[in-house]
């Protein structure tokens, strides 16, 4: 079949199905992002075109608003899809590298098609090309490196009969999965081969489920029959592997509690007997008095990050950790005892290994008491108030009015903190996504509408500051012109202030952060109208001053979201300086000539380095 190097990846990524959780097929790569340049427009930009009815193509207003939303689609499709973004070489190339870090740092599958430059050279240097005096082979797309998972510089059309099974094994592998990279020379996408058709056929993917060591597993069971205060952390890799209903029958076969990490969130209903809350830095107190306390830590599915063991403080001292995850190189972080293999093919044989065994109920017990008194610690700050509402308030409103199918968003700032710590799940499917590995500002908005293109049994409603929205929001215009609904709250508190609260809560002076102690010449600076320039890109917009005018406002953004098929808009001045606290430590580089030196002195010697003399039996 004779095509030009574009045509054939097109045709390819045509070809490519996907196998979802509940065993339905759909297409692999259900859609791609694209602005066109020199670099990509005849090339890629005309197969796209021969092939228009097959793979949509969605036109985005930044390139990395556009990768952002590919990451939000396959987060909301649990992986099981991948959104393909293009951009021709130069700017547009490395506008996309910030997303490509977001897909890596949070393990989820993106497809980057950059254009390149030419590999005959005859016209070097074109426009946008950055010359490198000392290696001609070198362009700015060399730049992803450092933050893909699986990279190619296609120079030739041949190569793609062995580079494209590499890439979909990235793409698809459960361990390895992030962002793969295939640089294309604007030359070669114009160029023919005669390739295979059996390259075109198509293939499902299906997800794999390693197996356990038998002996690794043999040794994990019994470590936790001998365990008297075992905790479960449950993270992403149980949301990907859709092992919620597995982890939870072996919860509660053995009466253990269990909390949840960030990318762990709604897989547990809140009102669980063994739900304790979610763990660390932006959890809750709950969670973190349990892992304290705990004799045994059975984590599944997480790479255990700074923000879910308070720098490796929330843990006790002598705790012995055994993990569960399919990637190896998670699993033996801290010297854990690890157990590699698919979260939901592990545990099941984990419930298989000899031996009856059940908890003290006081352990399990102690999870609901200190769940509960989390709990009335929540409802004292969502409790109205007049004035301005708290982002406590705020996320409040959004659970009471959001259903079981709904999705929630969030990604940097002080909300990830809200959100985590405050939501309460009221089913048993993981609706939430908070980009917390990168925290990428812009995320919020650009990765809601990849997750309303995905996510269609319900709401989407993303939650920012006004620092994210002034950073990213162009692609609210994106999906109010094609035509993709969710809402999105915007909380304005005069700048960066969950930072603030870091500065000043270390000692150091209100600086750069607050717009009040940033460097202007303006005696009355300007404030934004965040409710004008949302209209003006074509959304649906309501306004709140209060907790019950932004109630109202809220419900009726849901209501305008869905019956106009664009975004919905809900602009909220909130307080700067109000937060929910979980009461852990986080390590930051404190000076010794401030204030906080003091606690981070104190701290510092109780954090937990190497675990490996402790987790044998």
């Amino acid at each position: 079949m004779k095509l030009t190097a574009a045509q054939a990846l097109v045709a390819w990524l045509v070809a490519q199905r996907s196998e979802t959780l509940d065993g339905r097929e759909v297409p692999l790569f259900p859609a791609v992002f694209g602005i066109f340049g020199h670099g990509n427009v005849l090339g890629l930009g005309t197969a796209l075109y021969e092939r228009r009815d097959e793979l949509q193509v969605w036109r985005g207003h930044t390139e990395e608003g556009m990768a952002l939303a590919a990451v939000g689609y396959a987060k909301a499709t649990h992986r099981r899809q991948v959104g393909v973004a293009t951009s021709s070489i130069g700017p547009g190339a490395l506008n996309m590298v910030t997303a490509a870090g977001v897909a890596h740092a949070n393990r989820l599958p993106l497809l980057l098609l950059p254009g390149d430059t030419f590999t005959g050279r005859a016209p070097d240097p074109v426009l946008q090309q950055v010359e490198h005096f000392g290696d001609a082979t070198v362009t700015v797309n060399d730049a992803f490196r450092a933050v893909s998972r699986y990279f190619d510089r296609i120079t030739r059309p041949e190569q793609l009969i062995c580079t494209l099974p590499q890439a979909v094994r990235v793409l698809t592998d459960p361990a390895d999965a992030g962002p793969v990279v295939l640089a294309l020379p604007q030359d070669v996408q114009a160029e023919s081969y005669d390739f295979p058709d059996a390259l075109f056929v198509p293939v499902v993917h299906r997800l794999a489920r390693p197996r356990p060591d038998q002996r690794a597993l043999a040794e994990a069971a019994t470590t936790l029959h001998a365990a008297r205060r075992p905790l479960l952390v449950l993270g992403g890799g149980v949301r990907y592997s859709g092992a919620g209903h597995t982890v939870l029958e072996f919860a509660e076969r053995h009466g253990i509690p269990i909390v949840e990490t960030t990318a762990g969130r709604t897989l547990v209903p809140h009102d669980h007997p063994l739900y304790a809350g979610p763990l660390g830095i932006t959890g809750s107190a709950s969670a973190n008095a349990m892992a304290a306390e705990a004799d045994v830590v059975l984590a599944v599915g997480t790479r255990l990050q700074d923000f879910t063991t308070a720098s490796w403080t929330v843990f006790a001292p002598d705790v012995r950790l055994v993990t569960i995850n399919v990637a190896r190189f998670d699993a033996v972080k801290h010297g854990a005892f690890a157990v590699v293999g698919d979260a939901d093919a592990t545990v099941r044989e984990l419930a298989e290994q000899p031996g009856e065994w059940r908890l003290d109920p006081e352990w399990t017990a102690r999870a609901v008491a200190l769940r509960s008194t989390w709990d009335a610690h929540i409802d004292k700050l969502r409790a109205p108030t007049p004035g301005m509402p708290s982002y406590a308030q705020v996320v409040g409103a959004v659970n009471d009015l959001s259903g079981p199918t709904d999705y929630v968003m969030t990604a940097s700032g002080g909300l990830p903190g809200e959100l985590v710590g405050g939501w309460r799940a009221t089913g048993g499917a993981p609706t939430m996504d908070v980009e917390y590995g990168f925290s990428c500002m812009g995320y919020e908005l650009a990765g809601a509408w990849g997750a309303a293109m995905a996510h269609t049994d319900g709401v989407v409603t993303t939650l920012l500051g006004d620092g994210s929205y002034l950073m990213l929001n162009s692609e609210l215009f994106s999906a109010a012109f094609a035509g993709h609904p969710f809402v999105a709250v915007v909380c304005d508190n005069d700048g960066y202030a969950v930072i603030a609260r870091l500065q000043e809560g270390q000692g150091g002076a209100p600086f750069n952060n607050f717009y009040a102690n940033c460097l202007t010449t303006q005696e009355h600076p300007p404030r934004v109208d965040f409710a004008g320039h949302a209209a003006a890109l074509g959304c649906s917009v309501f306004t709140a001053a209060e907790l019950g005018e932004f109630r109202d406002a809220y419900g009726r953004a849901r209501v305008a979201a869905a019956a106009e098929s664009r975004p919905a808009v809900v602009v909220v001045r909130t307080q700067p300086s109000a937060w929910t606290e979980a009461g852990a430590w986080w390590e930051v580089g404190v000076p010794e000539h401030l204030p906080g030196r003091a606690d981070y002195d104190e701290t510092k010697p109780r954090q937990l380095r190497y675990l490996r003399g402790v987790n044998r039996t």
